[in-house]
């Protein structure tokens, strides 16, 4: 029986909580999924606003190389993380980018999602706090990768009350706008 494997490469810039996202995800897959998963994550010189690149491998059997070289599933919230991560997509991938932050070329090897992700979470929520969970949010509505009450339950866990209604709306966000391109 092959495995099923997922591996995906958030980047962008320190701030943008895309490790908090990656976590989520991670922890998502583990503890309510049943699935394996590494995490791991870099930071450029500076760690609020260098880049930052964080790292998920989800697996349903066992993950013997906890590095990624070459991601299935790339999103990219900047510029400079589009630049230097979109050349290791591997043939077939998705890469997931962020309209107003990122300026893609066309690659015929690769899937490529734009979506208005900041936009749509400052217009509808107002400020962009949550903008990481909206992009959790897109890539489980494309993808299917862990079930939305998956990290829903990963978020309760995490979060005071207080910030839950803003992280829900959030995930909701990007869960519908990811689910128009479910595959």
């Amino acid at each position: 029986m092959e495995i099923t494997r997922y591996r995906i490469i958030f980047s962008g810039s320190g701030g943008q909580g895309l490790v908090s996202a990656a976590i989520i995800l991670a922890e998502a897959a583990v503890l309510h999924e049943n699935l394996e998963a590494v995490q791991s994550q870099s930071y450029g010189a500076a760690a609020r606003g260098g880049a930052t690149r964080a790292d998920v491998i989800i697996a349903d059997g066992p993950i013997n190389m906890p590095k990624i070289t070459q991601p299935s599933i790339l999103i990219c919230m900047t510029q400079e993380a589009y630049t230097k991560f979109s050349p290791l997509i591997r043939p077939g991938g998705l890469l997931i980018s962020d309209k107003k932050f990122v300026k893609t070329t066309r690659r015929g090897d690769a899937r490529q999602i734009e979506l208005p992700l900041y936009q749509t979470v400052v217009s509808e929520i107002g400020n962009a706090v949550v903008l990481n969970i909206c992009v959790l949010g897109a890539l489980i509505g494309m993808r299917g990768i862990v079930k939305k009450s998956s990290v829903e339950q990963v978020l309760a866990d995490k979060f005071p009350p207080a910030f839950m209604a803003g992280n829900q709306m959030a995930l909701d966000i990007g869960f519908e706008m990811g689910f128009e391109y479910a595959q």
